[in-house]
C-alpha cells in the first residue's frame, strides 16, 4: 500500500502515452476475446436485446469501477475483468436450456458470495492451496474443449468468413499473437458483409447505450451444483490465482491478496440481479498493464489500469451498440471467434491437466467427464467431473500409487 493517498497530480506526474495505449489494449484483447461468446449465450437464454446489453453494461461497470478503486488505493496496475472460463460454462448451461435464466442469475449471486467471505476471513490462500491443480486444469479444459471444437465446426456452415478467421488466427498465433483473436475478427465480419451474410444491425431496436435491467434471482440446488460450485472452482483457478501470480511477477507481490477477492466478490454481488456473471482479477490481459509494455519504471505502471477502468466504462457506456453489432454477425461466426479466442487457454490447461505425473489418470477423466457435457439428476457434467476425479485422486493416494 502506499504511504499517502493518492491524489490526480500523482495521476498526472505518472501518466505516459504508453500506460494510456497499454489500457486501452487491455480492453480490445479482452472484449474481442469473449464478447461473442457472451451473445451467444444471451441468444440461448432467449434474453432480449436489452437484457443483453445489461448484462455487458454490469460487468464493465464493475470491472471498471472496481479495478480503478484498487488501483487508486494501491497504487499497483491492478486489472479486472470477467471469468472467460466461468462465462464459457454459462454458455453450455444455455445451450442446455438445464437452469432457467433467474436460476442462473441465483448461481450467480452464490459464487459471488463465496468469492466475498474467502476474501473478507482471508480464507482464500488456504481454500485454494487445497485444490489439486491437476483437477482444477482438467476441469477447465473440459468446459473450454467443446467450444474449441465448435469453431471447427462451424467451418462448413460458413465456409468464407470461418475459414479466412482460421487462416488468420493461425498466421497471427505464429507473427502477433496477441492480435490474432482481433484480427480474425475484423476478417471474419469483413467477409461475413462482402458475402452479404450480415444481419439487420439492432434488430430487437434496443438503444445504442447500455440500460441496467433487473432480474430477480431465484436459487435451487441443482443451479448451486451444477452452476455456482464449478463456477466458483474456475474462477479461483483460472482468473484470481493466476491474476496474483502476475502482479507478483512484475513486481507488485507488496499488495495483499485479501483485499482483491473481497472487492471481486463485492463486484460480481452487485452486478449479478442485471445479468454480470462475474468480477474478478484479470489474468493474461494482467500482464499487459502491469509488465514492462506499460512503462519501464514499475512505480509509473498504474495509470494503466486507470485508463483500462475508462476504456471499459466506454464501452459499457455503449453497450447496446456493441450487443447490436456482434448480434448482426452470422451465428458461424460469433462460434468460431468463441472457439478461436478460447485455444490458447485450453491448450495451457490441457498441459498442465495432463502432463506427466500421478495425478495424470484422475485429471483425463475429470476432463472427459466435463466435456461430455452429461446430466445426471440435475448436475451438470462439471460437477461429475470434479467429483469422480477427486475420488480417483483420494483412492490413488490411500493406495500409494499418486
Amino acid at each position: 500500500m502506499p504511504a499517502r493517498r493518492t491524489t490526480l497530480a500523482d495521476l498526472r506526474h505518472d501518466w505516459s502515452a504508453g500506460a494510456g495505449i497499454a489500457g486501452f489494449v487491455v480492453v480490445l484483447v479482452g472484449a474481442a476475446s469473449s464478447i461473442g461468446l457472451l451473445v451467444g449465450a444471451a441468444r440461448d437464454f432467449g434474453l432480449s436485446a436489452g437484457q443483453t446489453a445489461s448484462w455487458v453494461l454490469a460487468c464493465y461497470l464493475a470491472i471498471s469501477i472496481s479495478g480503478a478503486a484498487l488501483t487508486w488505493r494501491t497504487r499497483a496496475p491492478i486489472s479486472m475483468a470477467w471469468s472467460t472460463p466461468g462465462l464459457a460454462l454459462v454458455a453450455s448451461v444455455a445451450a442446455s436450456s438445464s437452469l432457467t435464466y433467474p436460476e442462473v442469475l441465483g448461481a450467480y449471486v452464490l459464487s459471488a458470495a463465496v468469492m466475498l467471505v474467502l476474501g473478507a476471513t482471508g480464507a482464500f490462500e488456504r481454500v485454494t492451496s487445497r485444490l489439486p491443480p491437476a483437477l482444477a486444469n482438467a476441469l477447465l479444459a473440459g468446459v473450454l474443449l467443446p467450444f474449441v471444437l465448435g469453431a471447427f465446426r462451424a467451418l462448413p456452415v460458413a465456409p468464407l468468413p470461418v475459414g479466412g478467421m482460421l487462416a488468420v488466427f493461425v498466421l497471427g498465433r505464429i507473427y502477433f499473437a496477441r492480435w490474432a483473436v482481433p484480427a480474425a475478427l475484423v476478417v471474419g465480419a469483413g467477409l461475413s458483409v462482402a458475402a452479404g451474410m450480415v444481419g439487420e444491425f439492432n434488430p430487437a431496436g434496443a438503444s445504442i447505450f447500455g440500460t441496467l435491467v433487473w432480474t430477480t434471482p431465484a436459487f435451487s440446488v441443482r443451479a448451486a451444483l451444477s452452476l455456482a460450485l464449478p463456477m466458483t472452482i474456475l474462477t479461483l483457478a483460472s482468473q484470481q490465482l493466476p491474476g496474483l501470480a502476475v502482479l507478483r511477477a512484475c513486481g507488485f507481490g507488496r499488495v495483499p491478496a485479501s483485499p482483491l477477492i473481497t472487492a471481486s466478490g463485492i463486484g460480481s454481488l452487485l452486478a449479478a440481479p442485471f445479468g454480470g456473471h462475474s468480477t474478478n482479477l484479470a489474468a493474461i490481459t494482467a500482464a499487459i498493464s502491469a509488465g514492462e509494455e506499460a512503462h519501464p519504471d514499475p512505480a509509473r505502471r498504474w495509470p494503466a489500469s486507470i485508463s483500462a477502468a475508462f476504456f471499459y466504462l466506454l464501452l459499457g457506456v455503449f453497450a447496446g451498440w456493441l450487443v447490436g453489432a456482434v448480434a448482426a454477425i452470422p451465428v458461424a461466426v460469433v462460434s468460431a471467434l468463441a472457439g478461436l479466442a478460447l485455444v490458447g487457454t485450453a491448450l495451457s490447461s490441457l498441459v498442465a491437466a495432463l502432463g506427466a505425473g500421478p495425478e495424470r489418470e484422475a485429471a483425463f477423466l475429470t476432463l472427459a467427464i466435463t466435456a461430455s457435457g452429461v446430466t445426471v439428476w440435475g448436475v451438470g457434467s462439471p460437477v461429475w467431473g470434479l467429483l469422480v476425479g477427486g475420488a480417483v485422486l483420494w483412492l490413488g493416494r490411500r493406495r500409494g500409487k499418486v
